[in-house]
């Protein structure tokens, strides 16, 4: 069964309370959501709902955004690709900022982001990561957090970013493979050695045979046949096998 949207397993009870009553709109509570969003970062738990509740008071209330909060919600939204979650987010931004990302994103050919130190560098920068990861291109999202030191600005204050990150492309792997060359699912979570068989085995369940990694069958992996069934009755056409034969009038 899947979980409804706003439901989340790890939110506080005071939190539950002002989502589910008016003070959700209330700009008083905006420091409480806050530290909310900064518990989330350290202990490694997330709730998109309760962001979003803050990000649409920076809408109601723009002088009481706090450019790093709201990066590191973002940050967070990017953990749980390929949820859309990160795009949410981007909607309840001011457009003047996503006006001056994408400003500046097209004015440097060579796709990387100046360095203007706003919000707006750090929804280009973030953008640029969301794109590789929902595109598939895990080897060029961990060249390109590893590229500029920027990024590890961006994502520094959330706890166990690039193991999430790992976490999740192994989740997406395992929904469309049974098996991969190790090689490539090292350069897909960016770890190699004894780190990799670790992670493989211990946190994947997989199971590695030489150069291949073997991913056990799940209801996403397992090629099974469609069988399409119709239930359509010979009097079902009667009407047309009878237009058939009428003279047109």
């Amino acid at each position: 069964m899947v979980a409804a949207f706003d439901y989340c397993p790890d939110r506080p009870e005071h939190i539950d309370t002002i989502l589910n009553g008016l003070d959700r709109y209330n700009p008083e509570t905006t420091s409480t959501f806050q530290e909310y969003v900064a518990n989330q970062c350290e202990s490694q738990t997330y709730d998109c709902y309760a962001n979003l509740a803050l990000l649409k008071l920076y809408q109601f209330n723009p002088h009481l955004t706090k450019d790093d909060t709201t990066t590191n919600i973002l940050v967070k939204a990017l953990t749980v690709f390929p949820s859309p979650d990160f795009a949410l987010c981007l909607s309840l931004l001011p457009p003047y900022v996503l006006a001056q990302a994408k400003m500046s994103q097209q004015q440097n050919g060579n796709g990387k982001p100046a360095s203007t130190g706003t919000l707006a560098e750090a929804v280009q920068h973030l953008s640029v990561l969301h794109t590789q990861i929902n595109n598939a291109q895990y080897t060029a999202f961990w060249n390109t957090l590893e590229s500029d030191d920027l990024y590890a600005d961006l994502v520094g204050d959330v706890a166990g970013f690039e193991d999430s990150m790992r976490i999740r492309i192994a989740v997406v792997v395992s929904q469309c493979m049974q098996e991969v060359q190790r090689d490539v699912l090292e350069s897909w979570l960016n770890i190699r050695g004894a780190k990799l068989d670790n992670f493989v085995k211990e946190v994947c369940g997989w199971k590695l045979e030489g150069d291949k990694v073997r991913i056990p069958l799940n209801q996403e992996n397992e090629a099974r046949g469609t069988v399409v069934k119709e239930d359509v009755k010979f009097e079902h056409f009667g009407r047309i096998v009878k237009r058939a034969y009428e003279q047109p009038a």
